[in-house]
Order: structure tokens, then sequence, then C-alpha cells
């Protein structure tokens, strides 16, 4: 067999006429889990090896570092690792690889800094409360000018775009002053290294030349997320015939990143003469999951039609659920697990649970834990780990106990009350030398006039505020939490979704005793950890490109929460939300789950919820639907409630046992008590076994 024949004889038809094409411009459709890394990785070597292309000629362009190593790692197993394949890493990293050689060429040193995000709003803040502008906008400014970048619009062009009045007249002169500063300081933030990067080529030619001349050919992935900078790099980049794009327009998510689906569909209108190839063979889902994605994206007027298919057979149909709360949509997506689980076909690792929003991962996290399902929070932290609520739990500590120095340290410029290092550090100083508790050094050292005026003012704020808090009465964890957000004006520094954080925290609070629950807020993050290698995975949608898993659950499927409300009125919006849906569905290996509650507290206040509008387009023959939002009392799942015994027992779940005739199998779950108790037992050949203790004769191993 010969080289090009080994390195095609696992491609479907599709993926072979893909890796063979040459000649035109090639624009891959990849349909979800339909093998796109295997036509980028298999093109490269039939380039290297087949068209003898020096494997350092062919520019390979990634979005992430992970999507570059796993992508290297499977080149170098199909043409060797002796080979030079720099070429391929993500936009920034090739940019930044250009820069240092040709940035001299821009008025920069080739020695220049890169800034993160944290650096980049350190900056922003200095520079908002230098022209005296209202600091906490600096988020905002960061996105816009971030936004400006994406677009290749420079200071100078907003500037001379901006009416002379109105806030976008401000942001102009801190985007002018942000970039200056960066020059001044021979610095680059990470759209820059994009924005210099096409500055550099249009007003080099010659340099473009050498490039033209350096790489033969550029593959790109997951082309439906570039923005307008990074696809005119390309165009820039590539000539007439040597570029292949490899990308889903229905799997376009990221337009609050800047990502413009327009760059994948008119690929074919700005590269004339292309060639398209569509993938619609999948190798992730049953063919149930697939009809009712395919329906729900079909419903998108601007898109590349796609029907895909699958050899997995039809599978389970897909399970919709409608109840009455939040609380009761998390029960029941647990139970769904549990019983799942104690089937004995899937680990805790193979479920996932998405949502639109982080908020909701407040009423899972806890039904999880309820269940003692182990899972951890991906793409992101645990609902109780985020900054604003430990801030918000670290007031309440103060006020339960003012002795505790953890949280003062931690909320005392939170929000920022302009109390200085030496202040806070006489403060220390005086606690030691006094053996007081903070607080109680704060008031001592105001009791003696012990600091400059303008810090006494500020402390005396403080120790008032807390105290303040303290003397009222409270029926509840949650009028407490009301107080301290009312009174600590915490909110107006934070973004619109940390501040429904804070009010779903409370919400939660509801009827809660003060301590419980600030015990029960500090004992979460033992479980979170947990046995974090075989756990449920919850993430947002927008954090589940590249993953799979054999049973997904979509949470939170009503209007105005997918689709996000903020995009019921635009149809650009509202196609990206059914995208962002479709990705979600289409992680989905075996079982998908979808659910929607009749109420749900958003924004502060009970609302009632309607279905998504998105699921009247699923073809009912392919779904299970079920409504639980009749009756008050929902019953979840047909589970056997299980008695968690405080004594102990001979067998736990997990543990090996014997049996004289199904052989060796492995406890799932314990229940009931005394002579009654009985055990769930996976045995490997026979499937799931309920037993008696008193009867079933087993061994422990």
């Amino acid at each position: 067999m010969s080289k090009e024949e080994i390195l095609l004889k696992d491609l479907n038809p599709q993926q072979r006429d893909a890796v063979l094409h040459t000649g035109s411009p090639l624009l891959v459709l990849a349909g979800a889990g339909s093998g796109k890394t295997r036509v980028i990785t298999h093109k490269f070597a039939h380039l290297a090896k087949s068209k003898r292309l020096s494997p350092n000629s062919i520019l390979t362009v990634t979005f992430t570092n992970k999507a570059s190593e796993e992508m290297k790692g499977r080149i170098y197993h199909l043409i060797g690792k002796d080979t030079d394949i720099s070429w391929i890493g993500t936009f920034h990293s090739q940019c930044n690889r250009i820069l240092r050689k040709e940035i001299k060429a821009l008025g920069y040193n080739n020695n220049f800094v890169i800034y993160d995000d944290d650096d980049q709003s350190n900056l922003i803040r200095h520079i908002l409360k230098e022209f005296k502008i209202y600091e906490a906008m600096y988020r905002g400014v960061v996105s816009r000018i971030s936004s400006m970048k994406s677009s290749l619009v420079s200071p100078g062009s907003f500037l001379s775009q901006t009416n002379g009045f109105g806030f976008d007249e401000k942001l102009a002169k801190v985007y002018v002053r942000y970039q200056d500063e960066l020059k001044r300081c021979n610095v680059l933030d990470f759209d820059d290294l994009i924005m210099l990067s096409v500055k550099l080529f249009e007003e080099n030619p010659a340099l473009l030349g050498k490039y033209h001349d350096m790489f033969k050919y550029v593959l790109v992935d997951e082309f439906q997320d570039t923005n307008y900078a990074q696809y005119r790099l390309l165009k820039l980049l590539a000539a007439e015939d040597n570029i292949c794009a490899v990308g889903d327009d229905d799997q376009s998510i990221y337009k609050f990143r800047g990502a413009d689906i327009a760059n994948i569909l008119n690929f074919e209108k700005d590269f004339p003469g292309a060639a398209v190839i569509k993938l619609e063979q999948n190798y992730r889902s049953t063919q149930n999951i697939l009809d009712v994605s395919g329906a729900v994206i079909a419903s998108n007027a601007m898109r590349k039609p796609k029907k895909l298919w699958t050899e997995r057979g039809q599978g389970e149909k897909v399970n919709h659920c409608w109840l009455n709360t939040e609380e009761e949509e998390a029960k029941h997506i647990a139970s769904v697990i549990k019983e799942l689980y104690l089937k004995g076909k899937y680990n805790y690792k193979d479920f996932a649970v998405l949502y639109r929003v982080n908020f909701q991962a407040r009423a899972i996290e806890d039904a999880l834990r309820e269940e003692l399902i182990s899972y951890r929070v991906m793409g992101g932290i645990s609902f109780y780990q985020r900054k604003e609520i430990k801030d918000i739990i670290a007031y309440m500590r103060l006020v339960i106990n003012s002795d505790d120095n953890v949280s003062l340290r931690r909320i005392i410029n939170c929000p920022p009350r302009g109390i200085g290092a030496a202040t806070l550090s006489k403060i220390e100083h005086e606690a030691k030398k006094k053996s007081l508790s903070l607080f109680n050094a704060i008031k001592a050292i105001l009791k003696v006039n012990g600091v400059a005026v303008s810090a006494r003012d500020k402390l005396n704020g403080f120790i008032h505020l807390i105290e303040k808090i303290v003397s009222a009465d409270y029926s509840s964890a949650a009028d407490m939490l009301k107080e301290i957000v009312d009174k600590t004006k915490y909110v107006d520094f934070i973004g619109e979704e940390k501040a429904q954080n804070i009010h779903e925290l409370i919400a939660s609070a509801e009827g809660k005793d003060i301590n419980e629950f600030s015990d029960r807020a500090a004992l979460v993050t033992a479980m979170d950890s947990r046995n974090a290698e075989n756990s449920v995975s919850l993430m947002t949608l927008h954090s589940t490109k590249g993953l799979e898993f054999p049973v997904v659950f979509v949470g939170g499927l009503e209007d105005g929460l997918l689709p996000y409300f903020k995009a019921l009125n635009n149809k650009e919006e509202l196609s990206e939300e059914r995208r962002l849906f479709y990705v979600g569905m289409t992680r989905a290996k075996d079982i998908l789950w979808l659910t929607g509650t009749k109420k749900r507290r958003l924004y502060t206040k009970m609302q009632e919820q309607e279905p998504s509008r998105f699921l009247s387009d699923i073809p009912p023959h392919c779904c299970q639907w079920t409504e639980k939002s009749a009756s008050p009392q929902p019953v979840a799942m047909p589970v056997k409630r299980i008695v968690k015994l405080s004594a102990p027992r001979l067998y736990v779940a997990g543990c090996r046992v014997k049996h004289p005739k199904w052989g060796q199998g492995v406890v799932r779950e314990c229940y009931g008590d005394g002579d009654e108790q009985k055990v769930m037992v996976n045995f490997p050949n026979v499937g799931i076994k309920r037993l008696c203790l008193r009867f079933a004769n087993l061994e422990k191993i």
C-alpha cells in the first residue's frame, strides 16, 4: 500500500475529496461530529508527503492552544516527528511570531511585551481615573476597544467618526490615550497582534510578498469563528488557490467576541472559483438527536444547508420535560442522572448539564449535592466560588462574627473605599500589638485618632456600615443578604450577570437560618472537588464547542433564556441563539434531555415563563414530551428513593463483590435497614441486580 493510500484509507468519500483537492480555494463545510480535525491533519500530511511541500511552508491556524497541540500530535503521528511544523498555531501565536521579526517596520521594537486581560484592564482603569471618568465602566470600555480593533478601527478613525459629544467622544479620547501609552511602553495587547499584522502587510507590499513566497498553503480551522481582522489577514496571506478553510456556519456562536458568520457565508464570493465540500456523515450522535437538532437549525435563513446522517442507528427519542420551577428542574435532572448511573451503563463523567447563563448553575449544583453526585463546573467556577458570591458571604460572616479577620480583609475595600495600604498596615500592627481582631483594632485606632483625617472618615464609614447591618433584625438569611446588598451598594460596581448571581444567592436563602446558610456556603467546596475525574460536567452552552458526552441535558428551554431576551427582537441575534442551541444538542452521543420551567426567578422577581420558540421546530415523532408543571408536587423520574443511613454498612458504593452464580461485580448503591438491607450490584455479564443481603450470599472482595 502506497503512502497516499495509507493516508486515505480511514477517510469517507467526502473527507477523501477534501484531502485530495488542490488547484482552487476550498471551503469544507464540516457538520457537527463529522471529523473536521481528521480532514485538516490528513490534508496537511497529504500536502507534505504527496505534494512534497515543506511542512514549514504550510500555515495552519486554529483558535485555541489545545486544538493546536492536538493537531500537532496527530500530524506528527502521520508524517513523523523529525519534521518542522512550527507554523501550526493560534492566530495570536502566528502573528506574534511574524511581528517579532518584522514589527520595526511599524515603529516598534521587536522586544515588545504582550499585555494580558488583567494588564489591559488595569491600564484602562488608570486612564479613566486620569480623565475623571467613572472607573467602574472599565469593563465596557475594554470590550468596546477590543471590538474596534477586531474591526480594524484605529483610534484616529474612531475619533474622526464621533460627533463631538456624548460617551463616544470620551471613549475616543480613552482609546487614543490607551494606544499611545501602549506604543510608548512598547507594549501590545492581544487584539494588536492581529491588527498590527494586517497593518504591516497592507503598508509593506514587499514584506507581504516575502510571506507569500514562504507559505505555499494556508489551512484554517473553525473558520466560522473568524472576526473581520482575522479574515482580512487570511485574505492577505493566501494566494489565489492555496487556501482551505474548514468550518460550520451552523456552529458560529461567538458574535459577542467579534466573530462574523458572513466570512464563511461569503467565502465563494471572496475567493472566486472556490470548491465547496460538505461533510455530512456524523460519527458522534444517534439519528434522532441529529434529526431534532437538524430540524431546529434548518429554521435559520442565512446558512448553507446540510443534512447530517449517521450509521449509529436511530437511538432513543430526545426527551423534553416541562416543570414548575428551576428547583424542580434541577432535582429532575439530578434524579435522571442518578437513575442512569445506577443502571450501570454510564459513569458520572459521561453526563453534561448545559445552560445559557451562569446563574442557572446554582440550583443544579444544589440538587446534585443533595443526591451526593460529584460535579465540576467547566469553563468557569462553581456558583459559590464566584468572587461576587464570596464577597457578599464575607459580609454576612463579618456581620455574624466581627472577629472574622479573613472576611474583613476581603471586603474592607470591596467595593472600593480608598483605604490605602499604609492604613491597612497600621490596622494589622495595632491588632497584633494589642491582640485584637482587625475590626476592634480599627475601633481602637479611631478612638485615639491614630490615622489621618481622610483615612479616619473612610474607616468610620466602614465601621458604621457594618454596625448598622448588625443592629437590624432579620427573619431569614435572605433578609440579611438584601440588607448587605442595599447598604453596601455592591451591585453598582459589577455587571448585569454578576448582579443576577447575587439575586440568585438571595433567592436561594429565602426562609433559611442565617448561620446554617453561612455554613452551607462554606462547605460546598469540598463536594465540588471530590472525585473530579468522575464528575458530572456543568457548563454554559458557549463553553461546549469541541466537546461530546454520552448524555446531555440542556436546561432553561424558555423564551427569554434560550433564546436570550436580548435577542428576541433581532433576527441576527435570534439566529445566533438558535445556533447556540444546536451546538448544545449536538454534543450528545446517546441521550439528549431538554428541560424548562413554568416559573423562574429572573432579575430579582419570579416570572412566568413560556416554552422556547425553538421547541416548535422539533419533529414530534423524534421527541418524548412530558409535562410535570400541572401538579404543585411533580413526581420526578421513577427512581426508588434511597434511604441514606448514618450507620456504617458492610457494603458501600464502589466496593467489589463476588456472587456464586454471576461472578464478580461492583456495588452501585446500598439502601434499606436491618434485615431488609439491599444492594444494587452491576455484574458485567448480566447487568444490574438488586439483592437482599439476607439471601444474596455475597462475598466482599
